[in-house]
């Protein structure tokens, strides 16, 4: 019986494996009360954003000075960044922990 002989260059790749990342152990704090969002548009770019970047909403969190939240205004969904405490009432949905942009 032969044996099998190799042929060519062995890729310098063979042994070496890096473990993947995942998304939710390392951005997640808390997976019950966060949630991932896709945007539609660019209405939001004046906070950076963009069409087609997901935000990593997590609604167990009190918003902050300088943070961005999502809203609930008249049944839609907006986008603000807490510029001072709030004093009205203003049905925040979550605050936005990180933004993974779109490059396409």
């Amino acid at each position: 019986m032969a044996r099998p002989t190799q042929t060519g260059f062995s890729s310098p790749a063979t042994h070496y494996n890096e473990p993947r990342i995942d998304l939710n152990e390392a951005l997640v704090s808390n997976s019950s009360a966060t949630f991932f969002v896709r945007v539609v548009d660019d209405a939001f770019s004046q906070n950076g954003i963009l069409k087609n970047d997901v935000l990593i909403i997590d609604k167990s969190l009190t918003p902050k000075k300088e943070q961005l939240v999502l809203f609930n205004e008249d049944g839609s969904f907006l986008i603000k960044k807490i510029e001072k405490p709030l004093d009205s009432p203003v049905e925040v949905w979550g605050v936005i922990t990180y933004i993974i942009k779109s490059v396409i």
